[in-house]
């Protein structure tokens, strides 16, 4: 069975090398809505794949790491990069370009882990992250699944390769929860209550 949980988050981002000036050469902003797709081979205790309330922690607060920022990728000109990180607090860098197709191939790298590295405290049966749906406007989206995350043709994302601004981390429930991730420290879901 599949569900689907629904979050949404206001960047801006140039993206270099593509065919359209607009993109490559502006920096532009976009409302973007992003779609989670979990599967699992059966339900909880509670009847369901995995419970939504349990989306609203990390994994609400790293997708919310892109909201009312600016993305930037690694490999631009160090000197707009520089001035993006003088002028704005909310960053993000990844080390690929932020087309829609590499938000979701990073979005997806980033909650797998937090999946993986979390207990599950409730019967969840093999929940897994299915696809991730990075809707960039109202008539275009790029979908990753697994394959495409891991795909390093796509260009290589190595999670330790992202930075979030100082300010991006200090408004997450836990200011070193991505460190943590990075290290492979176990998060427990909460307990039925």
């Amino acid at each position: 069975m599949v569900i689907r949980k629904l979050f949404r988050f206001e960047n801006a981002h140039i993206v270099r090398h593509c065919t359209s000036r607009r993109c490559s050469r502006s920096l532009h902003g976009h409302s973007y809505k992003v779609e989670l797709l979990f599967e699992a081979e059966g339900l909880d205790r509670g009847q369901m794949v995995y419970d939504f309330g349990l989306t609203k922690g990390m994994i609400r607060d790293f997708i919310d790491s892109f909201d009312h920022a600016i993305t930037l990728w690694s490999g631009d000109d160090p000197a707009y990069l520089r001035d993006m990180k003088r002028w704005s607090e909310r960053w993000v860098e990844l080390p690929v370009n932020p087309s829609a197709e590499q938000f979701a191939r990073t979005i997806f790298l980033l909650i797998d882990r937090v999946l993986d590295q979390t207990e599950k405290v409730n019967g969840e049966a093999g929940v897994r992250l299915k696809s991730v749906i990075v809707h960039e406007t109202e008539t275009g989206y790029a979908q990753a699944d697994r394959r495409d995350a891991y795909d390093s043709t796509m260009g290589p994302i190595s999670l330790d390769t992202i930075v979030f601004s100082e300010r991006v981390m200090a408004e997450w429930r836990d200011s070193k929860m991505f460190e943590k991730l990075l290290v492979g420290e176990r998060f427990v879901n909460p307990s039925i209550i």
